[in-house]
């Protein structure tokens, strides 16, 4: 598989997530128990306090780095010079 097709794939992939995520929608009546900024977005009762959004943005961070991470080591080119390297065992078709 060439570079340019794992491209693809990838943002095919990342579109498909992206546009089932906007389909789906809270109920009305979680709408109505929800912040001005969540409605639309999830179910239940909603961010009890302020520290709740600080939280969840740290999460969202860590897990958007940690995806940023994991696809550069996955892309980046094989620069070992052992061949039973582990990353090696695992990419290279078999």
């Amino acid at each position: 598989m060439t570079q340019l097709k794992k491209y693809k794939s990838f943002l095919l992939t990342v579109l498909l997530m992206v546009t089932a995520s906007l389909t789906t929608f809270a109920c009305e009546v979680c709408n109505k128990n929800q912040p001005k900024i969540l409605r639309n977005i999830t179910h239940g009762s909603g961010p009890q306090s302020n520290w709740d959004y600080f939280v969840v943005i740290a999460m969202v961070l860590i897990a958007v780095y940690t995806l940023y991470a994991t696809i550069r080591c996955f892309l980046s080119r094989k620069t070992e010079s052992k061949y039973n390297d582990i990353k090696n065992t695992i990419l290279t078709p078999q």
